[in-house]
């Protein structure tokens, strides 16, 4: 019955109305055409033996397309530049020493990391979806590490990631000792086992651990397996965390060592030929970090954004294909005013 005042009349309209037959959000059900084989360790938006279509969620098949061609247009490019850096290094070794020698690791680490995008787009979805598992089922992205192509794929593509971030740091280290401390190549080039052992290390140390969290993922647009592409834990702890901590500590170091540059410039103001020596340096060291920093800090707020809207992109995606895959629609309620509406969908 409405609820009625103490004199009987109707209380005004501004009185809150809820529904007589609320209801409760279900939660996301498995469509029998997303069901993997049991024993895999697959799990989509927290239902088990689950996965993704391998068709996007998000993008029309014209947007895929074009990135599918982008991606495999940049890496080539990428492929070509770091195999030349690498071939001028073997050209003349020691050309290239400390602290300018992380730059070559550098450039190998991306070499793998574009190469691997670049066998992405000649495969297509090959490795990164698998086959229905029953006849009224779709193929689905893969999850988990029952996949051996998949598995190679991210095994490579995520090391050899985190290396280049790795190795990014230590180059900033570097430069740091040589501009502020005053270290010699000679004494930052006795450290170099322990550079290789973190940039080495570490990255080795993460792969396995996601490898024993079972946390591969098919990418069904570059065609690739990474981390945290349905895993918002996944993405937040094993991309975002490395990538901030990578910026934070790189863009320090390079501050406080043109800094140190710079009060060296000032003591040396009357060495012209030293000054000219130390000005170039100080240009290439801006210029390269600049050319690192731009696209890693891009990516970074593309994985920022990503992460604080998928949970929306994944309730919108419930509601437009609940009707087609015979489950409960995603049930939310939306207060407008002060009177409460139940948003179902039909």
């Amino acid at each position: 019955l409405d609820a009625c005042g103490l004199d009987g009349s109707i209380p005004p309209s501004t009185t809150p109305v809820t529904s007589s037959s609320p209801k409760r959000d279900l939660g996301f059900w498995c469509p029998l055409q997303l069901k993997t084989k049991p024993g895999h360790g697959s799990s989509f938006l927290g239902a088990q033996d689950c996965a993704p279509p391998c068709s996007n969620m998000y993008f029309k098949p014209h947007d895929i397309e074009f990135a599918k061609s982008f991606i495999g247009v940049c890496s080539i490019i990428c492929l070509g530049a770091t195999l030349f850096t690498f071939l001028t290094f073997l050209i003349d070794v020691k050309r290239f020493r400390y602290p300018e020698r992380p730059i070559i690791f550098y450039a190998v680490c991306y070499s793998f990391v574009s190469l691997m995008y670049f066998i992405g787009f000649l495969l297509g979805n090959t490795a990164a979806c698998t086959k229905a598992s029953h006849p009224a089922g779709v193929d689905t992205v893969v999850l988990g590490s029952h996949s051996k192509g998949c598995t190679l794929l991210f095994m490579l593509l995520y090391f050899f990631t985190m290396a280049g971030i790795v190795w990014w740091v230590i180059l900033t280290i570097t430069w740091f000792l040589a501009a502020g401390p005053k270290w010699s190549c000679e004494a930052i080039e006795k450290k170099a086992v322990w550079f290789h052992t973190a940039a080495w290390g570490i990255p080795g140390a993460l792969t396995v651990m996601l490898l024993a969290l079972n946390k591969v993922e098919g990418d069904n647009i570059s065609g690739v397996c990474f981390v945290g592409l349905y895993d918002l834990d996944a993405l937040r702890y094993f991309v975002l965390a490395p990538l901030c901590v990578g910026v934070i500590v790189g863009l320090f170091l390079i501050l406080a060592g043109i800094v140190s540059l710079n009060h060296v410039r000032q003591v040396i103001q009357h060495d012209e030929r030293n000054q000219e020596k130390l000005k170039k340096f100080m240009i290439r060291i801006g210029v390269f970090s600049c050319l690192y920093l731009v696209p890693l800090v891009t990516l970074l707020a593309c994985y920022t954004y990503e992460q604080s809207h998928r949970s929306s992109w994944e309730n919108t995606w419930i509601n437009d294909r609940c009707q087609e895959y015979s489950i409960p629609c995603s049930y939310k309620v939306a207060v407008v005013g002060s009177i409460i509406y139940p948003l179902t969908k039909d």
